[in-house]
């Protein structure tokens, strides 16, 4: 890693700790910062599921699942072993607020690890399934994942998951978020990303061409479940309680959304939907049982404006406005 990107890495990692100092000073509204934080978890989602529908052209309806699995298997980790693993490594003398990192970082592990696991799982008989027939079969997996979750007694069943210990703050969140962005657009600019777009614009084609199509697939797959876990495993450490309902159908949907919302195959777009959708309902709030009629008026009204989603496939990035800001220079 080059200087200026250790640079770019300290700035942000700066910038998230003066947010949080001044965010647990209780000056920002606890709401504001709740919020705040919701749009992380969102743009971990809408991101990860753009590397399955946008990068790789898989269409993809069960991401909740993988959430689910990343969720409730990291909070599982934390209450049930937890405790034994804690005091056989000496946790419990650390101060409070090391023991509770050290105990987020083992819980974020677990939930990527099995939420990736799952993905494996459901990836190498489904991706040899393509268009409708793989989307019914993502399908069915998170509805089987939240089926299951919902007849598990040690995970509170159908009651929800209580007693999960708060680790998670909105620094952990903005710092995993922009850690998904920066691999997928690392991602995108590699050459498996590459090899992902060609899968995208033509399966046969690139087939042809020597690509192992299952096999990017797969690995394709697998990343996105894991961040989606990643995401999952905050989560539950930030509510301390988990519900089946939170990782419903309706929950994938809403993610599918956000990513053609921003434009499937750009990480940009799929940023800013994601905060943009999740800030909407908050701000209709006020208007009660209208909120949603609302909500989904602007989503059909935006799909009629700009189908091709808030970006395309466009990327922001610092080249890219320094080329515009140098051509519009050279103008007359």
């Amino acid at each position: 890693m080059d200087l200026a990107r250790i640079l770019r890495f300290a700035a942000v990692i700066t910038l998230l700790l003066a947010l949080q100092a001044l965010f647990a000073s209780g000056l920002v509204n606890p709401y504001y910062v709740r919020v705040l934080i919701l749009c992380c978890f969102s743009v971990m989602l809408a991101v990860s599921l753009n590397i399955i529908i946008g990068h790789a052209g898989q269409f993809s309806i069960g991401h909740a699942g993988f959430y689910a699995v990343g969720a409730y298997s990291a909070g599982a980790f934390t209450v049930y072993a937890g405790p034994p693993i804690g005091q056989a490594l000496g946790l419990d003398r650390l101060p409070v607020w090391l023991e509770g990192t050290a105990f987020l970082m083992g819980a974020v592990c677990v939930g990527t690890v099995f939420a990736a696991l799952a993905g494996l799982a459901v990836g190498l008989p489904s991706l040899r399934l393509r268009g409708d027939y793989l989307a019914i079969a993502t399908l069915g997996f998170g509805e089987m994942i939240r089926v299951v979750i919902q007849n598990v007694e040690a995970v509170g069943g159908p009651r929800g998951f209580s007693g999960i210990p708060i680790y998670s703050s909105f620094f952990w969140a903005a710092l995993f978020a922009v850690t998904t962005v920066w691999i997928a657009r690392n991602l995108a600019r590699s050459r498996h990303g590459r090899a992902l777009l060609a899968i995208r614009e033509d399966e046969t084609a690139a087939s042809v061409l020597g690509i192992n199509v299952t096999k990017h697939k797969v690995a394709a797959f697998v990343l996105s479940s894991a961040l989606a876990g990643c995401a999952g495993a905050l989560y539950a450490h930030y509510e301390g309680y988990l519900e089946p309902r939170s990782f419903d159908f309706i929950r994938s949907i809403e993610i599918i959304i956000m990513v053609v919302i921003g434009g499937m195959g750009s990480t940009t777009g799929a940023v800013i939907a994601a905060v943009i959708l999740t800030l909407v309902p908050e701000l209709l709030r006020g208007l009660a049982e209208y909120r949603m009629v609302i909500y989904s008026a602007l989503l059909i009204l935006f799909m009629l404006v700009r189908p091709q989603g808030l970006f395309g496939t466009w990327e922001l990035s610092w080249e890219t406005l320094r080329a515009r800001w140098e051509k519009r220079r050279e103008r007359p």
